[in-house]
């Protein structure tokens, strides 16, 4: 898929992958660009650096998802692309609140199943369109010190991958986007970009490359950092010395170890 002419909305554009992502459409030559994000003045920001139209959107509101796709479809044309983007972590396992748990889910996996139920239909109607899931490794392999990103980046993979399947045949392309740590404010809160950051912290635009090398080989699964492949092959080939070895690796985590890195 080549961005060059498509119409694209991008979630979480304000700052992070998303600000990369938009930026790099944009140099790609994308016939317009929406940039989406609650936080309003960082995504108009975005917006007239790249000439693009900035939008306010909680995305876990499917209120404000339903009006982001129409007013971009009324106002600008048909969606091309649509990036679901943004995100947010909850540090702790089964002890984090409810409230957090909750937030998390609504953010993380049903911002996805909005876009899902309010955009398909649509790209379906008109011959098909493109989806891109920004999920993480975490929902591929885990994430150590937070059960609230694992568990719901893993129910974002698990989504892109229905979707992939159940509509793969009428027109509609899944990107799943599965980095590991990225210099965002995310990452920032952790040390170094904390365990994630195993292999190295990528810049943002370096992801943005990857994600359009991904579009060219029209690659469901996108994985910015190499050796996400080696470690689910492991991981599937032997579960259980995948689970010991994530264990040593919280421990050397825990006890601040310092980790190896690119």
């Amino acid at each position: 898929m080549e961005v060059s002419g498509k119409t694209i909305v991008v979630t979480g554009g304000a700052s992070g992958i998303g600000e990369a992502l938009c930026r790099r459409f944009a140099l790609e030559g994308a016939k317009a660009i929406v940039v989406a994000d609650i936080n309003e003045t960082g995504a108009r920001k975005v917006a007239e650096d790249i000439r693009g139209v900035a939008a306010v959107c909680d995305v876990s509101s499917e209120a404000d998802i339903i009006n982001l796709v129409e007013m971009t479809e009324k106002n600008i044309g048909p969606i091309d692309l649509f990036c679901s983007n943004a995100g947010i972590i909850a540090v702790g396992a089964v002890e984090v609140p409810n409230e957090e748990w909750q937030r998390i889910w609504e953010i993380n996996v049903m911002a996805h199943v909005y876009v899902g139920r309010a955009l398909i239909p649509r790209m379906i109607q008109r011959g098909g369109g493109s989806l891109l899931i920004t999920a993480s490794a975490a929902g591929l392999l885990s994430q150590i010190g937070s059960a609230p990103y694992s568990v719901t980046k893993h129910a974002a993979v698990g989504l892109a991958e229905n979707i992939a399947i159940t509509y793969g045949d009428q027109g509609i392309k899944v990107y799943a986007l599965c980095p590991q740590a990225v210099r965002t404010e995310m990452s920032k809160q952790s040390e170094g970009g904390g365990v994630a950051a195993v292999d190295g912290l990528m810049e943002p635009d370096v992801l943005a490359d990857a994600v359009l090398e991904a579009f060219k080989q029209e690659t469901f699964l996108i994985l910015p950092h190499a050796e996400v492949l080696t470690y689910m092959q492991r991981k599937a080939s032997d579960y259980d010395r995948w689970i010991s070895g994530m264990r040593r690796l919280q421990k050397r985590f825990e006890e601040g170890t310092p980790l190896k890195q690119k």
